[in-house]
């Protein structure tokens, strides 16, 4: 493999190759297009979302050269003498471009004294200079400096952008990896593509390790990935819902206590057993739907919920169960013990506390 980190040798160069921000990407292109650039903007999301890239994106579309793009950590930088620094350099004229850009990341670092050398710079900006903020704490910038931003929120990577990032990136690595496992290297990303792709550079760095250049593409399975991860594996996945479906309230606690006594993340462990209980509730009320679903799902994952719908003769994999289990999953931070709340789902589901 590449010794360059994945998040870097893929990062987005342009803005056709962003992915899952068309509702901010549309809005810069149009202001590159008629010529109407504002002085400051603020990006605001989770971490991996794109922030920093889009803004780099977006200064060279307007044609800010190297020598007139600063990036600025403010967690390092986070001083009212750094700022001052910055504010003078800023009254300097570009090298060779129309316009200097800074990118200040995780501005919410700043001190107090630090956002109000920012605030004067950003009441009397330069013609020549644009301000770029990106943090992922908005509740902590001040209002005065919001106000003089435009703001663009970023979205969270959704799991079918981060799994089709995942099946096209790790094909160009020279591997193949089954739906079920970039699913779940989706899943494992939680809403970050940089934090996918750290996944898929642990797998494949693992998996290829013995792996010739020019050799031909080699598979990795879901289970490939559970073992390199520590994700729960999908028999623990698997048993909790036939224990639902046969209505075994035993065999599910003693599922969750194996889980529990394996030492695995219960909130993955619970949204993996809601991802999957989906899916057995779509192959119920739309089984038209199989063929689309067997990209997202292994072909045993497949026959096993098929199998699963078929002998629910109580019709427990319903929605109201998965109403349920979302409703216990938003608990789980709040419990002292983590397997608490998927127990007291699995109990309410059975209709064994009444």
């Amino acid at each position: 493999m590449h010794d360059l980190a994945l998040y870097r040798k893929y990062r987005p160069k342009s803005f056709k190759e962003v992915i899952g921000q068309d509702h901010i990407v549309k809005v810069l292109e149009s202001s590159v297009e008629t010529n109407k650039v504002s002085h400051a903007y603020l990006f605001v999301g989770s971490r991996g979302t794109g922030k920093t890239s889009v803004a780099r994106i977006f200064a060279k579309e307007i044609g800010v050269s190297t020598n007139d793009l600063y990036e600025i950590d403010a967690a390092s930088n986070r001083g009212i003498e750094d700022i001052r620094e910055l504010r003078d350099g800023a009254r300097v004229l570009p090298f060779d471009s129309k316009y200097k850009v800074y990118i200040i990341d995780e501005v919410h670092m700043l001190s107090k004294d630090a956002w109000g050398a920012l605030l004067k710079i950003l009441e009397e900006p330069p013609k020549h200079v644009i301000f770029i903020l990106a943090t992922t704490e908005v509740h902590k910038v001040p209002e005065t400096i919001v106000s003089r931003c435009q703001v663009f929120t970023f979205r969270k990577a959704s799991e079918i952008s981060s799994k089709n990032m995942i099946l096209e990136i790790a094909k160009k690595e020279g591997f193949e990896i089954d739906g079920g496992g970039a699913e779940l290297i989706a899943i494992l990303g939680d809403g970050s593509f940089r934090d996918a792709l750290g996944t898929l550079q642990k797998v494949l760095n693992f998996v290829g390790k013995d792996k010739k250049t020019n050799a031909k593409a080699w598979q990795v399975k879901r289970e490939d990935i559970e073992k390199i991860t520590g994700a729960p594996k999908t028999i623990l996945v698997n048993d909790f819902i036939s224990a639902i479906a046969e209505k075994k309230i035993e065999d599910g606690i003693l599922t969750i206590r194996k889980a529990a006594s394996e030492n695995l993340d219960m909130k993955l462990y619970f949204k993996l057993i809601i991802e999957k209980f989906r899916m057995a509730v779509i192959l119920r009320y739309a089984p038209k739907l199989e063929k689309e679903m067997a990209g997202d799902l292994g072909e045993e994952d497949l026959v096993f919920l098929k199998g699963l719908v078929k002998t629910d003769k109580e019709g427990l994999l319903r929605s109201k169960a998965l109403s349920i289990l979302l409703e216990s999953y938003n608990d789980i931070d709040r419990a002292f013990v983590s397997e608490l709340p998927l127990e007291l789902a699995l109990i309410e589901i059975l209709g064994q506390d009444k």
